[in-house]
């Protein structure tokens, strides 16, 4: 780390200390610092099947593929959901960012799916999760009176991955014991259909029109947006953590927009290689290039 990203991460060790208010806005990077890596080895392990078949490399192209049945696609969602949203966070980096910032007024936004940050200790009524929750299922065509529901996924996950011959540990760590064992689909009587509306289910993750925004979704967004109000004119730091472009509108711009607004708010990206803020508020910004967990262990 070189000396002017360490003077930079000494201006946001002061900048934290003197924050009244905290607002935390998370993107893809900060799971990726935390381990959540969407290929190589750790895809591998859970999809080698999958890559020999249809040739993707990353768990990302696979959500996009179109596969033989509906058998083969709920193997590997199941697979995809179990290790992004129930088994172990790969490192400790949540719990070290929950244990910075817990005696803080925070609040976290993130377009992240993977619920770490409750998973991790964060307060829930401190949490708006934007885009989904690898958690939960809902219609695949959602109208009418369940237009707005959303279905905890576990407890069926977990029957589809013992069905293809995985165990899960004590720890919900899935388990592989035998390659050679694994099955590339789960028996039709698995395949989740809706409760209430008999459709077949899909995942709660913002990708169309059809994204439910559930009552839990509504009351978060209603709360972070009390705690802009509440908070305006403080003297606050936010903290951009990994957000890249493909979304801007959810937190980077509305960050940048609020540090306009309030003479005594101070904004901070860190990011790989992508840590910017426009000329107005550059004076009042904290940019700093370089790894997520590294920088966060030296606060």
């Amino acid at each position: 780390m070189t000396q002017s990203q360490n003077n930079l991460i000494e201006k946001l060790q002061t900048a934290l200390n003197e924050a009244d208010t905290l607002i935390i806005g998370a993107g893809a990077g900060l799971s990726t610092a935390a381990g959540y890596t969407y290929s190589g080895e750790r895809f591998r392990k859970y999809f080698f099947d999958f890559e020999e078949k249809y040739g993707f490399h990353d768990m990302y192209s696979g959500g996009f593929t179109q596969f033989e049945s509906d058998e083969e696609k709920w193997a590997f969602w199941s697979r995809n959901i179990w290790i992004n949203r129930y088994a172990p966070i790969p490192s400790d980096l949540y719990e070290k960012l929950y244990e910075l910032v817990k005696d803080k007024d925070y609040f976290v936004i993130t377009t992240n799916v993977d619920h770490c940050f409750q998973r991790a200790g964060f307060d829930k009524k401190r949490l708006f999760y934007t885009q989904g929750d690898y958690g939960l299922f809902q219609s695949s065509d959602p109208s009418g009176s369940f237009a707005h529901q959303t279905y905890d996924n576990r407890d069926a996950v977990l029957k589809m991955l013992e069905a293809q011959g995985f165990e899960i540990g004590e720890d919900d760590t899935l388990i592989v014991r035998d390659p050679k064992q694994i099955q590339m689909h789960i028996p039709s009587e698995l395949i989740p259909y809706c409760e209430d509306d008999g459709k077949e289910m899909a995942m709660n993750l913002r990708a169309d029109d059809t994204f439910v925004e559930d009552e839990g979704w509504h009351t978060a967004a209603q709360r972070y947006t009390e705690f802009i109000r509440r908070h305006s004119g403080t003297k606050t730091l936010l903290m951009e953590l990994g957000v890249g472009y493909n979304t801007p509108s959810i937190i980077k711009f509305p960050f940048w927009r609020i540090t306009a607004a309030n003479k005594d708010a101070v904004y901070a990206c860190l990011n790989y290689g992508q840590a910017y803020a426009p000329d107005e508020i550059k004076d009042r910004s904290i940019c700093i290039n370089g790894d997520i967990r590294e920088i966060l262990m030296k606060l």
